[in-house]
């Protein structure tokens, strides 16, 4: 059974630092990302991870946040440096695979100002 679960949101203040964790299992995945959605807009991708290893940011994050991966404990990471309140919003990790995609329940991110 594929598991995806992130962790690590919180609340911090505009410019520090959070990472969120995603444990995706059960699957060989093709890639894993880091969604995100405010209250009243869309789900944007923030950033992915392939298979291959190429990364992928959005623009708003370019710079700012780093994905990365450790193969061994199956864990996907998000480094959130210089957060800004527009980061404010719950971000999700989505695993690929040949079948499906699979999402994980959210965690909550709050920048305050």
């Amino acid at each position: 059974q594929v598991q995806v679960v992130e962790s690590g949101g919180g609340l911090v203040q505009a410019g520090g630092s959070l990472r969120l964790s995603c444990a995706a299992s059960g699957s060989t995945f093709n890639a894993i990302g880091w969604f995100r959605q405010a209250p009243g807009k869309q789900r944007e991708l923030v950033a992915d991870i392939l298979v291959g290893g190429s990364l992928n940011y959005a623009d708003s994050v370019k710079g700012r946040f780093t994905i990365s991966r450790d193969n061994a404990k199956r864990m996907v990471y998000l480094q959130m440096d210089s957060l800004k309140p527009e980061d404010t919003a719950v971000y999700y990790c989505r695993a690929r695979d040949i079948w499906n995609v699979y999402w994980g329940q959210g965690t909550q991110v709050t920048v305050s100002s």
